[in-house]
């Protein structure tokens, strides 16, 4: 690695340069690289580091350290860890936010990376080959904590270990048992039973029997005597059995300078500023239950050295739990819960964060092959099949007027309306609502549009997406489904206009022969919009170089080409001009050659935005869980918020309601065994949530706001997963569900004809079968058959899957597993024309029989073409030489990223 100076480890070569997790151990005082075979496995006498690199939407890599501690691992070790943690820091150009791993008190963002589950193993790590490591079997006692990451943590073979909030895994030479206490969830008990395959199938070869047992019901059953019998017979289990210890809900936070010398210096208390951080120096951030060591990019190695010392110095002197979680932050890589600790933290990053650490790495990732310019935006997003039908309300107080077909793309900003949008399903229809809120309409009308929405959409059939969204907030699907919209100035309901008459405002609304200014924007003809904006007095925020606009005057019609604009702005620009008045006969200026009829007509020449009008950057979706009580749906950022890191479908539980946080838009999803019984309690919930800002990134208040159920999720949510279909008829609560593949029932693969559309992402494939995903431009993609086949997600002990729809049951099955010796139905293999039928979705599988052709014939754009190739996947045509040359990753490294990494990868390389 370039970046590797002449004191960084040689073990760190090459570090950093791909997307995925390595890892390290320290043997002997020395730093030796762990193999992907073993990665998951960690030895109690050891000490680790963990580096994980993610390839973001836009800019360079990101990384996380971790370093790891074993509870047996020597304090030499564990110092020389957390040195060369920050020598990897360095070498990776200061650019990474560090955690300290405590074996069993790890962070949720850890224990994400090896799911289901981590079960530390005695014993130490050797390199050496053949060598056993010390790992023997015994029979152990298991504590399982957490809904959506287990928290694993070994305890005495006691009934005393014992109590009713918790989950228990006691794992025999025969037997497995889970014991449920009657105070733990749904949640906890459904991936203590992925923990249950996990070591089943790694401990015990799939070869032994699984057991259920709930706490207090052992009447006439042999497994739960059984259970008993191990433990000297069955006693009650005491009521004052302690659980995890609360924090307080209003932790004091106190920020400290650490010295030169290692001291700490109290330099401010709760009420904190940004500003109190000096960006030569280190501070410690003591929040209670967390601890956090700011470095300052002008700090030297050797000060962030003595900083870390200090900060493990201050817990230990402070006497605090050894569940203190400790970790260390570059100034610019700040996390969002730091941020929040501090009024008014800054919205935007400093650009020069890019332009040293981070540009550094730029360059590493260039020379290796990676793009790592702002990949472009998916400019039309076609989730769903636009071309269904439209229904468009105007709302006035409590009255609704459904508008002509003619008259439904256009809306008047003083207005609301409630729009319908009802498209083809498989096999039957899905409508979508919106609520659309005027920028300038009054708070009645607004709380009657949701009102009545809410109304329409619990008296449709099915079970319908619902949206609210505020003018100039519009998400993308929006203008796709009107295809060309105009929004026009003013509005037509009595609230509007009894609102301007008792302020004394002028009536703006828009008439053809008043003066109008229309800014023409889109894409494509499927998305165009001329939006009416003020043209007097405010000349310098109506125009824009970047765009076309259509000026109206009572004599003249005039269309205003910005310097910046495009071939396909123009062709857009004469588009909308028929739409808006197919009689006008406009006179065509460019920027800067205007006549002085046209400044007139806006009130005199004034400044205006010159520049090229570029897009924000837009970080990865992130998931959140929130914890609503009953009846209870005040949410507070420590307590009731929960981000699940490294997210997929099976994070969705039927017993959670969840956030999906896409910055530009949010999505409130519902499981279908949430408290939560109507969508208007839900949207109470999302605009809490955006009120709240967890990720501290400035979320507007009118942020576009979906809500959606389990078992309906559109295609616009379901992108952001590897979905499967099939996953949507299963019944029953998490527990029944996991339950019942655990035992080996066959899942129901039948689609659920309520969330998907067979045109784009639930395409039927030439077999028969139904996709997994879809594409970022949304159209439908041909899954594998290996991947829909029974049984073909379950045979990984690392990825488990758990589905399917048969009730609980006690007693599960003895001898071979079902899930790891079923034979998978045949499957016959496509040739290369009817699609990439043999790649898995992790990159593997037999791709003998697909042809390979150079790149330039591969790209959507070539001058010589390949025909009867699957266009959605055309990577997988280029011979793994030239696959390593472009994306700089092998193929399985490829298909082991998010879809939409995916698609954001073969965008930049025009594969896409």
């Amino acid at each position: 690695m370039s970046l590797l100076s002449k004191d960084t480890d040689s073990a760190f070569e090459g570090a950093g340069s791909k997307a995925g997790l390595e890892i390290w151990c320290i043997e002997s005082l020395w730093l030796v690289r762990v193999p992907k075979s073993s990665h998951g496995k960690f030895y109690t006498g050891n000490a680790y580091i963990i580096l994980n690199t993610v390839l973001p939407k836009t800019g360079p890599p990101q990384h996380d350290i971790h370093y790891w501690l074993g509870n047996d691992s020597n304090k030499v070790d564990s110092a020389l860890a957390s040195d060369k943690a920050l020598e990897l820091d360095a070498a990776l150009g200061s650019c990474t936010v560090q955690y300290r791993e405590l074996q069993g008190l790890e962070t949720e963002r850890f224990l994400s990376y090896f799911k289901p589950c981590i079960i530390p193993i005695e014993g130490a790590y050797s390199s050496q080959e053949g060598h056993l490591n010390g790992e023997t079997y015994k029979v152990s006692l298991l504590t399982c904590k957490g809904d959506h990451v287990v928290h694993i943590k070994e305890v005495p073979f006691s009934r005393s270990s014992l109590n009713h909030n918790d989950v228990f895994v006691l794992d025999t030479a025969s037997k497995i048992f889970l014991f449920s206490g009657c105070n733990s969830s749904i949640q906890e008990r459904a991936k203590a039973l992925e923990v249950v395959q996990y070591i089943k199938e790694n401990k015990h070869g799939g070869k032994c029997e699984v057991a259920t047992v709930e706490d207090g019901k052992f009447v006439g059953d042999s497994d739960v005597g059984e259970f008993w019998s191990l433990f000297g017979g069955f006693a009650p289990i005491p009521r004052d059995s302690p659980s995890f210890q609360k924090q307080s809900d209003t932790p004091s936070v106190k920020l400290f300078w650490i010295t030169t010398q290692g001291k700490l210096s109290q330099t401010g208390t709760d009420s904190l500023d940004k500003k109190m951080l000096e960006t030569d120096k280190c501070y410690l951030l003591d929040c209670g239950g967390e601890v956090f060591v700011w470095m300052g990019r002008q700090s030297t190695i050797s000060e962030r050295k003595i900083s870390i010392s200090a900060s493990e110095d201050f817990l230990r002197n402070q006497d605090r739990s050894t569940g203190t979680q400790l970790t260390f932050l570059t100034e610019g890589l700040e996390s969002a819960i730091f941020r929040s600790y501090f009024d008014n933290w800054p919205q935007k990053v400093e650009p020069k964060l890019y332009e040293e650490g981070r540009g550094k790495v730029a360059a590493i990732f260039k020379q290796q092959g990676y793009d790592v310019k702002e990949i472009p935006e998916e400019d039309s997003e076609h989730f769903i099949n636009c071309r269904g039908s439209l229904k468009v309300w105007r709302v006035d107080g409590d009255e609704l007027s459904l508008l002509p077909a003619l008259e439904q793309t256009k809306l008047f900003s003083g207005d609301c309306y409630i729009v319908q949008f009802t498209y083809p399903g498989n096999d039957r229809d899905e409508n979508l609502f919106y609520a659309w809120l005027g920028r300038r309409s009054v708070m009645e009308d607004r709380k009657a549009a949701i009102s009545l929405m809410n109304a329409m959409v619990d008296s449709s059939k099915g079970d319908p997406v619902l949206a609210q969204v505020v003018e100039d907030k519009e998400p993308v699907q929006f203008f796709l489904i009107f295809q060309a919209l105009i929004i026009l100035k003013g509005g037509m309901s009595k609230g509007y206009k009894k609102f301007i008459a008792e302020k004394g405002i002028a009536d703006e609304t828009y008439e053809e022969n008043k003066i109008a200014l229309f800014r023409v924007q889109g894409t494509s003809p499927n998305n165009m919009q001329a939006i009416q904006v003020d043209p007097l007095l405010q000349v310098s925020s109506s125009l824009n170089s970047s765009y076309c606009y259509i000026l109206q005057t009572e004599t003249f019609i005039f269309t205003w080409i910005g310097n910046l604009s495009s071939t396909r702005d123009h062709d857009l620009l004469d588009r909308m001009l028929e739409l808006i008045n197919p009689t006008w006969q406009p006179t065509s200026v460019r920027e800067g050659s205007e006549p002085d009829i046209f400044w007139n007509a806006l009130g005199g020449k004034a400044e205006y935005p010159r520049e090229k009008e570029m897009k924000g950057y837009v970080e990865d979706p992130h998931l959140f869980a929130l914890n609503t009580n009953e009846g209870d749906f005040k949410v507070r950022l420590t307590q009731s918020v929960k981000e699940i890191y490294n997210f997929s479908q099976d994070d969705l539980t039927t017993e959670d309601v969840l956030v999906l946080d896409c910055h530009r838009e949010i999505y409130v999803w519902i499981g279908y065994h949430s408290n939560i019984r109507s969508k208007q309690q839900a949207l109470i919930l999302g605009l809490k949530f955006l009120e709240m800002d967890i990720l501290v990134e400035g979320l507007s208040l009118e942020t576009p706001l979906f809500i959606v159920t389990e078992g309906h999720e559109p295609p616009f949510f379901t992108r952001f997963f590897e979905w499967d279909s099939s996953k949507a008829n299963m019944h029953g609560n998490s527990f029944e569900r996991k339950l019942a593949i655990l035992k080996g029932k066959p899942q129901n693969l039948e689609v659920s004809v309520r969330s998907s559309w067979k045109a784009h992402s639930r395409e039927t494939t030439p077999d028969g079968l139904r996709s997994k995903s879809v594409s970022s431009n949304g159209q439908g993609r041909s899954a594998s058959p290996a991947t829909n086949v029974l049984g073909s997600n379950l045979m990984s002990p690392s990825n488990q899957q758990f589905s399917g729809p048969t009730p609980i049951v006690r007693k599960l099955f003895s001898g071979s597993s079902p899930l790891s010796g079923a034979a998978s139905p045949a499957v016959e293999p496509r040739s290369p024309s009817q699609g990439v039928g043999l790649i898995q979705a992790d990159g593997s599988g037999d791709c003998m029989n697909l042809l390979s052709y150079p790149y330039e014939r591969l790209k959507v754009i070539s001058s010589d073409p390949v025909a009867g190739i699957d266009v959605t996947k055309r990577e997988a045509y280029l011979s793994d030489e030239e696959f390593l040359e472009k994306f700089g990753m092998t193929k399985r490294a490829f298909y082991g990223l998010p879809k939409w990494r995916q698609n954001k990868l073969k965008m930049s390389l025009d594969l896409f």
